[in-house]
């Protein structure tokens, strides 16, 4: 859930050249909502916090990590974290590489 949040905040940015307008960034996030979607809750808030001891990744990224793994996900898609790092079972693949 918050990487849909933070597509809205950063998609929609006032200071933003080509910022989204709430309809569309809202109509977007409505479109993948068809996919699951894994809610913040103390699980993976506990996780994050593991994640981040043991691996050393930002708590942002470790949080995101914590939730694929919740999903059962064992891959995550992320040009923010570097490419074939493997965390709690999951790989992370930058699609842009």
């Amino acid at each position: 859930m918050q990487v849909l949040q933070e597509f809205y905040g950063q998609a929609t940015r006032a200071t933003r050249a080509d910022a989204l307008p709430h309809e569309l960034a809202a109509g977007l996030i409505g479109t993948w909502l068809r996919f699951p979607v894994q809610d913040n809750n103390l699980a993976v808030l506990k996780g994050a916090l593991e994640i981040k001891a043991a691996h050393g990744f930002s708590f942002w990224d470790s949080a995101i990590v914590a939730a694929t793994r919740a999903l059962g996900c064992r891959e995550l898609l992320s040009e923010d974290i570097s490419h074939g790092r493997e965390g709690e079972g999951v790989v992370i693949l930058n699609p842009f590489r």
